[in-house]
């Protein structure tokens, strides 16, 4: 069965561009073109992924990813017609996985939803196995991960990075590394990418996320796990 997408964006041109492609690549494609409409068919319709415009009439993108990780985690990948920093940043901030800046090329944005779609599809069909650091645990067949016994809310992205870091432990990998390792791709990465998800995933896990127990930045390489012993 195809992998079902949910497309929103208010611009009929993008819309028309973007499903065009994706039911060339074989996709189900359903659109919607604002945020009220989005969270409708999200519901509704229960998408495998989701391109998500952020300037919407009704709801931006920003808060109706909010809105969406509250009860799910399935893929989002941001659509930004701006470059800033601050876009891209919080995007991830609220939780989306990815995003693509406009305009984008049809390469670019078909090679980020098939990325995505093989994390997802990798995780869910990986066999249980639980491993623990000291306080983290991580369960590979829940797809979850806990902190002295609570659960920890993280996103598809974050729980991946996770347990990335921890299956490696005190390897260290460079942010390029860590694009190509956990987001699946290797060209199309912003580094920033991975300090904005390493920054959140330090907020659910650590005691102190300004002296990391676990995850630790090696200056001018990148960022490993540390085993508490």
């Amino acid at each position: 069965m195809s992998k079902k997408i949910l497309v929103v964006d208010d611009e009929k041109n993008i819309v028309d561009i973007i499903a065009f492609n994706l039911k060339k690549e074989g996709y189900n494609v359903i659109l919607a073109r604002d945020g009220e409409g989005c969270l409708a068919m999200f519901k509704n319709e229960k998408p495998e992924l989701i391109l998500l415009d952020i300037m919407m009439p009704k709801l931006d993108g920003f808060e109706v990813c909010k809105i969406i990780r509250q009860t799910s985690n399935v893929p989002i990948i941001m659509l930004t017609a701006r470059a800033e920093e601050v876009d891209k940043v919080l995007g991830l901030e609220m939780g989306a996985d990815d995003y693509v800046t406009k305009p984008f090329s049809v390469r670019e944005l078909l090679a980020r939803v098939k990325a995505n779609l093989r994390k997802q599809v990798a995780a869910k069909n990986e066999m249980s196995n639980i491993i623990s650091y000291g306080t983290i645990s991580i369960d590979n067949g829940k797809f979850e991960a806990n902190k002295n016994g609570e659960i920890l809310e993280l996103t598809n992205r974050e729980f991946e990075l996770l347990k990335f870091l921890a299956e490696n432990n005190t390897q260290v990998f460079s942010r390029e590394a860590l694009l190509e390792k956990v987001w699946g791709y290797e060209y199309f990465g912003d580094v920033r990418t991975v300090d904005v998800s390493i920054r959140r995933l330090r907020a659910k896990i650590e005691t102190n996320p300004e002296n990391p127990q676990y995850i630790i930045t090696k200056r001018g390489v990148g960022y490993y796990f540390r085993k508490d012993d």
